[in-house]
């Protein structure tokens, strides 16, 4: 079994009484926190309990700031990529997901990808949300004005590793509802 990253939409954050009632399903992705899942949860981040596992390893985060993020890096990664079919698609199918699981709140699930390392997993989510999700942010965002173009020329040599993740309806752990 494939360790995975789960990203989910919902009206409202998960908390200490509960899940939200209706949760959507976005995205997952195999072996690792993608950048395009760190932009998504890049605005207003905040560590939450996790609605599948037991520590408070999920992080929530506002939903349309974080879809605009990876929309405009998305654009400026195209500006090198005209001739790929294969980005068009994978932005377009990304951008139309997107606009359908439409809520409130991002919330990432890390738990299969946090403990794969042996560390503490609720430090590694709290170090994820304070240091290397505003590190991804502050590097797209200074890419998108065009200052990080090195940073920039090699997310779009690897774009597949960082935006070609799942997107469905359903994942691996969906929600009822």
């Amino acid at each position: 079994m494939a360790n995975r990253s789960y990203l989910y939409s919902a009206d409202s954050m998960p908390n200490d009484a509960g899940i939200p009632q209706q949760i959507r399903c976005v995205s997952e992705h195999n072996g690792d926190i993608p950048l395009a899942h760190k932009l998504m949860v890049g605005r207003g981040t905040t560590v939450v309990p996790s609605m599948i596992w037991n520590p408070p390893i999920g992080i929530a985060a506002d939903y349309a700031g974080g879809a605009d993020l990876l929309r405009d890096l998305l654009r400026v990664v195209g500006k090198g990529l005209e001739g790929d079919a294969d980005f068009a698609a994978c932005v377009a199918r990304t951008t139309a997901h997107l606009e359908k699981q439409q809520a409130r709140y991002f919330v990432l699930e890390t738990g299969e990808i946090v403990s794969m390392t042996g560390d503490d997993p609720a430090a590694s989510v709290r170090r994820l949300a304070s240091e290397d999700i505003p590190d991804a942010v502050a590097r797209a965002e200074a890419a998108i004005v065009g200052r990080n173009d090195d940073w920039l020329a090699s997310v779009r040599a690897d774009w597949e590793r960082h935006f070609a993740s799942f997107y469905s309806e359903a994942l691996y752990f969906s929600f009822p509802g």
